[in-house]
């Protein structure tokens, strides 16, 4: 090969190569490759956070109240630049407040990176800027009005203020992070349903209702209201459930005698009156959701769908379960002679019809219908009482249960985990090796290989 030929291929090559990288610079302008290998994949949105801001049609705004040579500014950008990966719309302004103090009275900032979200002209400050932080935020922001859960006390039921294992104070906080208004309701001193309810919850009372406070549930169901209806085994021979007799029947629901023994339990080292779900039937209410849940103590029931309503079993259980009337004790078994019934057992259900056009929730000026009425009834309140809404999937199927009642159906199966703790919790034994290594056995470690290198050079 002569000078010519080499020269030639060296200019060919040269060019191929400059070709390549201006292709590749070209490609990287018109597409964008990431990979994130963080622990925990802390720089990614998990799936649920990508599926709610598909809900969001209009843009998010996010106020960033920080100085220009702050530490945390790189990594607030970097916490919002998850979302605007996801969704286009989603903007950031950074604020300093040396220069704009008119904007930190008027979003009344307290402190150097405080952060502000907006949407559809509601904001709200966020107090920290994790995946969990921010899209609780934004679901909270994508509700408009108030959303009401009352939850009827004053007979025993779980205390949404209590804080013991048999209260739903856990259950509470879980309501008003996704944004709903939580309180409760004791018809004996405010004698009426308040019309701003969007779901009245009625979570296992130890006592009988009075019949003035039966008739007045009987009727906010009967003029088109959500409900949430809880039940409990019996104990002995007093049923709380029968002074709600009316309203049972106007839902096409029969309460049944005895507590559910499921065998299948037992291979799971747990006791056979305590019921896991393994499936779900078909129901908007448990679509998608692929968690178990754990109830402690079930009653099943016999339900057929009143005129105008639909209804959809929730809960069911194998036909090798049966509802106990005896003792819980010992070794179990079916009895029929005894007033046992035999299974599979309906221990949830769901009902819905074609909502009512009322002063207060009816249909508009445009002539829009009327939401439809939802009501779910369980055969279970301990299963979201603090002792177990955090077991398995209790806490997430309470919430589905709550917001597909409230018609908030965009919002079900959406549940942020918590960030993997990143800290290093190290023993003062720990700390001291540590500090040995560093000042003492490291050094030392050195010296004596340089002493060590230096010997045997000496030798040669």
């Amino acid at each position: 090969m002569n000078r010519k030929q080499v020269l030639a291929q060296q200019a060919i090559s040269a060019i191929v190569f400059v070709g390549i990288v201006t292709m590749l610079g070209w490609l990287s302008t018109r597409y964008k490759l990431e990979a994130d290998w963080t622990a925990g994949h802390r720089n990614t949105l998990t799936e649920p956070s990508v599926k709610f801001l598909g809900t969001l049609k209009d843009p998010v705004k996010f106020l960033v109240f920080t100085y220009p040579r702050s530490e945390n500014r790189q990594s607030l950008e970097a916490d919002i630049a998850r979302y605007q990966r996801i969704k286009p719309d989603v903007s950031v302004e950074f604020i300093d407040p040396t220069a704009n103090p008119n904007k930190v009275k008027e979003y009344n900032v307290s402190h150097d990176g405080e952060v502000v979200a907006e949407y559809q002209g509601r904001r709200e400050s966020l107090t920290a800027t994790t995946e969990q932080a921010i899209t609780t935020t934004l679901q909270r922001l994508s509700q408009a009005g108030e959303r009401w859960v009352v939850f009827l006390e004053g007979h025993g039921e779980h205390g949404v203020t209590d804080t013991g294992q048999n209260g739903y104070s856990d259950f509470e906080q879980l309501l008003k992070d996704k944004g709903l208004k939580v309180r409760g309701l004791n018809l004996a001193t405010d004698s009426k349903i308040p019309d701003n309810v969007s779901v009245l919850v009625l979570a296992g009372p130890a006592k009988g209702l009075l019949p003035g406070e039966a008739k007045l549930l009987d009727e906010y169901v009967g003029r088109g209201g959500n409900l949430l209806w809880l039940g409990d085994p019996a104990q002995g021979k007093l049923d709380p459930e029968t002074s709600l007799d009316e309203l049972s029947k106007s839902l096409g629901v029969n309460w049944l005698k005895g507590t559910g023994v499921l065998l299948e339990s037992a291979s799971l080292g747990l006791p056979p009156f305590v019921y896991i779900t393994t499936r779900y039937p078909p129901n908007p209410v448990t679509h998608d959701f692929l968690e178990n849940a754990l109830f402690p103590l079930v009653r099943g029931m016999s339900a057929k769908a009143p005129e105008g309503w639909n209804l959809q079993p929730l809960l069911t259980t194998s036909d090798q379960a049966w509802l106990e009337t005896g003792v819980l004790e010992g070794e179990l078994s079916m009895d029929q002679k005894s007033g046992d019934t035999q299974g599979p057992l309906t221990l949830g259900v769901t009902l819905t019809r074609e909502g009512k056009a009322t002063a207060k929730t009816g249909a508009n000026e445009t002539g829009a219908k009327a939401a439809a009425q939802r009501v779910a009834v369980i055969g279970d309140s301990d299963f979201l009482a603090n002792a177990y809404v955090g077991q398995l999937g209790n806490g997430l199927l309470g919430l589905n249960l709550v917001q597909w009642l409230a018609s908030r159906d965009d919002q079900l199966n959406i549940d942020i985990p918590k960030a993997p703790d990143r800290a290093l919790e190290i023993q003062p034994w720990g700390m001291y090796a540590i500090y040995f290594g560093f000042a003492f056995l490291l050094p030392a470690l050195l010296l004596g290989f340089g002493i060590a290198r230096w010997i045997v050079r000496r030798r040669k």
